[in-house]
């Protein structure tokens, strides 16, 4: 197998420059906008060095020190790797454009902002990179640790409490997974994924390291009834913050469960209808509780809470036609990353030239952020599963799945779903062209930069794009998927 990496390869630079990035930011606090800026665009073109590389090679690994598996550690590049790469660069250039307008006026909480950000992304890359189940273990700890700071920021009652029940669901998730490493060690003397495969097939060993792992990322990812931590830390964070959990943090942990379930392809049918029924709660519950809400980043942040539950109909719905359902899946994550991000930062602008995000009193709105509810609406019909956007082909494949197995409660559940998420859109964007409801004073009034509302906007047109894209991205996951 070819090295992906030799020298300066685009595999490393992708982890190195966030991570060194980070370390100039707390470095060199006044600064760190400018570090992190480049930095982000220079990471952003190193993940699509990788996929260049993806498409001309296929898969790619490395061992770590030139110590090969399974004393040493390898980084694994293929596909599915590859596309949450690039989607995390996507999503990570624009938030980091909207982050340096929208901290701009608050220089105490940007100079912490940017090291954290960094360090995050860093740690994401790295994870979609490894090879090794303790490996995988360090980065999304690295990852859990990074987004509860990042939470933080803000400063707020809320924003401290949200953090710190999201600090405690995520060592919980953690102390799940490692216990699941340490018995796949203790059972098969191995932490290498693909040896690990060949060691655990068919092996009943493998149902209690597994069951515990796959806790562990249930917990992180916020799934139904686990989500408890997720609205409190989602709704209250800054803008930025918001957008970089939803699109990416809760992806990460869901790739690696996703990672696990396809490396062991466990005989585990009650398991998967299990995951099937809650990620329907998730649906069902998380659109009616975004219906009732009042405030509109709460609304958003439920949504996040019933968009997670469409990615978990795959694992019952991957019993007959795998292909299809972890297809659907995947792309569906991928857009709904770049359309919540969308709806996140847009929420944020609304919050900043009102000083409140009530849905009621969002009347006149409409005329004065035009690019950002125009961000919202786009991003709506992609979480809607409207065409021609990413997330109709995600839910037309798991749609077809369903329909190809007769799999008819769980295809109810995905139109639904689509309705209900159509109802609390439009809802939003109902109240907007309302008649304003007086003069706003609590926000700072000023008309939006460019740079605020043009990230939003084009994160929202990527999620609609996405639709036209699938004959070119889809045939990245051939090879990875059953």
């Amino acid at each position: 197998m070819p090295e992906l990496l030799s020298g300066s390869g685009w595999g490393v630079a992708s982890i190195v420059l966030p991570l060194a990035g980070a370390i100039f930011a707390t470095a060199l606090p006044r600064r760190a906008a400018a570090i992190g800026l480049g930095t982000s665009g220079l990471t952003a073109g190193a993940s699509f060095g990788v996929l260049a590389r993806i498409l001309a090679e296929g898969q790619v690994a490395m061992a770590v020190g030139g110590w090969a598996a399974p004393l040493g550690i390898r980084l694994v590049v293929d596909g599915l790797s590859a596309l949450l790469l690039v989607m995390t660069a996507v999503v990570g250039a624009c938030v980091s454009v909207h982050a340096r307008a929208h901290f701009a006026a608050s220089p105490e909480v940007e100079r912490f902002f940017w090291p954290l950000w960094l360090f995050l992304w860093a740690a994401l890359n790295a994870l979609y990179q490894s090879g090794d189940a303790f490996n995988l273990y360090v980065t999304i700890e690295l990852v859990g640790l990074s987004a509860v700071s990042l939470v933080a920021l803000a400063g707020s009652a809320p924003a401290l409490v949200g953090a710190m029940r999201y600090l405690l669901v995520s060592l919980v998730g953690s102390v799940a997974y490692l216990l699941g490493v340490a018995l796949l060690y203790h059972d098969f003397g191995a932490l290498d994924l693909e040896r690990l495969a060949e060691l655990a097939a068919g092996e009943e060993r493998l149902a209690v390291p597994l069951a515990a792992m796959t806790a562990g990322m249930l917990l992180k990812t916020g799934l139904f009834p686990f989500h408890v931590w997720l609205p409190p830390a989602h709704g209250s964070a800054r803008a930025p913050v918001s957008a970089l959990l939803s699109a990416l943090v809760v992806k990460a942990t869901f790739y690696l469960l996703v990672r696990l379930w396809l490396t062991f392809r466990p005989e585990a049918r009650d398991v998967e209808t299990l995951l099937g029924l809650l990620g329907a709660g998730a649906v069902i519950w998380g659109s009616l509780q975004a219906l009732r809400q009042t405030r509109l980043k709460l609304l958003v942040a439920y949504s996040t809470v019933a968009q997670l539950g469409y990615l978990f109909l795959a694992f019952p719905l991957a019993r007959v036609e795998p292909s299809l359902a972890w297809r659907g899946a995947l792309y569906l994550a991928v857009s709904h990353a770049l359309a919540k991000s969308a709806m996140f930062l847009a929420a944020g602008n609304v919050l900043d030239r009102t000083g409140r995000d009530e849905i009621a009193g969002l009347g006149g709105i409409a005329s004065q952020l035009p690019l950002s509810l125009a961000a919202f609406g786009l991003a709506g019909v992609s979480l809607a599963g409207l065409p021609p956007s990413g997330g109709f082909v995600g839910k037309w494949l798991l749609l077809e799945s369903a329909f190809a197995q007769g799999a008819w409660p769980w295809a109810l559940v995905l139109l639904v779903g689509g309705a209900l998420t159509a109802a609390y859109v439009l809802r939003v964007l109902g109240s907007t062209f309302t008649r304003d409801d007086g003069p706003r004073t609590e926000g700072d009034g000023a008309a939006p930069t460019v740079a605020l509302e043009w990230p939003p906007f084009l994160l929202a047109l990527g999620s609609i794009g996405l639709g036209f894209a699938a004959p070119w991205l889809l045939p990245l996951l051939d090879g990875v998927l059953p």
